[in-house]
This record gives structure tokens, sequence and C-alpha cells, in this order.
């Protein structure tokens, strides 16, 4: 699945939220100054199991360093993803 929108910060809401075909993922924060604690990433069902999860962690760490952001992740699968791309760890705090 392609993304099919940027990353987008819902900063009332405490959630990133980016567009896929077939439906979205997004990502509930909790914020402490600069840091992102990433509380809670979902797929929309249709997109499970294709890839969309992944690119949308790319797409936030991404901008994480676009706005100097840290990220914490507290969720499962956020943890998961940084222990597999221990290239993002620039943006982790």
């Amino acid at each position: 699945m392609s993304a099919i929108g940027p990353l987008v910060d819902l900063a009332e809401a405490k959630r990133f939220v980016q567009p896929f075909e077939g439906g979205a993922v997004f990502c509930d924060y909790a914020v402490r100054g600069d840091v992102r604690a990433l509380l809670h990433v979902e797929a929309d069902p249709a997109l499970r199991g294709a890839g969309a999860a992944g690119r949308f962690m790319a797409a936030l760490v991404e901008h994480a360093r676009a706005h100097e952001l840290k990220l914490t992740p507290i969720c499962s699968y956020a943890i998961a993803w940084f222990r597999r791309n221990p290239d993002a760890a620039d943006v982790l705090g």
C-alpha cells in the first residue's frame, strides 16, 4: 500500500496520522516538551500486513528530525520497529 498523503500532526488530538490507499495509520502520543511518547500505533484493518505501519513509522522519524522532536516508544509495535531500524535511533529520547 502506498501513502496517498503526508504524515500530519493533529496536535490538538495528540495524534499523528497518514492516509494510505485503503485507509490510514495513526499514532496517539503524549507530550513532554520536545518529546513525543508514542502510546499506540494502529493501521486500519485493510492495511494490516501490507507494510503501511512501517512506512508510517519511517515518515514519523523524518517528521521528528525535521521538527527537532524526540520520540519515546511506549507501544509494543513502535518499540519493535525501532529495534528493527537502528538507523532511526537518533530521534529516540
